[in-house]
């Protein structure tokens, strides 16, 4: 079976998460899948490439979830968040190399 590459994960999370949340009007789901798929991404990508680079990576996964919110007030939700999903994705695939 082909392994599912980190920044699929990472993209997943906030993706899904912001999505879950949206489609049911849970935003405590929405939370579950943030946290699930950043707990694993956080795991791989300390198993690739160390622990000051998933720690960083953490970090800036949390900061895009933080930062959708107000970049959607100003190009909409959907938007937004995809294009914080795009950084993490794009930071993760360069650092990790999967």
């Amino acid at each position: 079976m082909a392994r599912i590459p980190t920044a699929a994960v990472a993209a997943a999370g906030l993706v899904g998460g912001y999505g879950a949340a949206r489609w049911t009007g849970r935003r405590e789901l929405g939370g579950a899948v943030l946290a699930a798929a950043g707990a694993t991404a956080a795991v791989r990508w300390q198993r690739a490439a160390g622990t000051p680079t998933a720690a960083a990576l953490t970090g800036l996964y949390l900061a895009a979830f933080g930062g959708s919110h107000p970049l959607a007030k100003r190009i909409g939700a959907w938007p937004a968040v995809f294009a914080v999903t795009g950084v993490v994705a794009a930071a993760s695939a360069v650092t990790t190399g999967d």
